[in-house]
């Protein structure tokens, strides 16, 4: 299981809107003048990420929850975005080039099949999203940010 901490936006009829902080690792790794994670979290200036959750508990918007995923629906889904647009760059490729037997034919193929797989990805995703084992799942709550007291008397002060 794969968990991650989020920030209750708001709670209503059982779904919670969960808002997620983007973490970029650029800033405590080690080689970040070579990484290419580093130059693609400058791209975008998205830093957070919102979800809707189901939530049977009330929460409260403040409230801090652990979201937890299944690993297996990770790496299903990343196989269906990374594969699919390769194997069908690969077959399209090589049917085109044992018909045809030019590398401009095998070329045209190998793009048709690419897009002919990144398309197959698009139309499988929605449908595979719905699918409850590939949905986040509420695993712990923290306390409600009303109830956290902090006090900030300083110890000299106190007798």
């Amino acid at each position: 299981m794969i968990k991650e901490w989020a920030t209750v936006v708001s709670w209503q009829n059982g779904s919670a809107l969960v808002e997620c902080d983007v973490k970029a690792s650029c800033s405590s790794c080690a080689s970040r003048a070579g990484c290419g994670s580093r130059v693609l979290n400058k791209l975008g200036p998205q830093t957070t990420h919102t979800i809707a959750v189901p939530s049977a508990e009330p929460l409260v918007a403040g409230q801090k929850v652990e979201l937890g995923i299944a690993e297996s629906s990770l790496l299903g889904s990343a196989v269906l975005v990374y594969m699919s647009p390769l194997v069908g760059l690969f077959v399209m490729g090589a049917i085109f080039q044992a018909f045809f037997g030019q590398d401009l034919a095998a070329f045209c193929g190998a793009v048709l099949g690419g897009v002919g797989g990144f398309l197959l990805a698009r139309g499988l995703s929605p449908k595979l999203a719905t699918r409850s084992e590939w949905q986040p799942v509420i695993l712990s709550v923290g306390l409600p940010p009303d109830l956290i007291r902090v006090d900030s008397a300083s110890a000299e002060s106190q007798p």
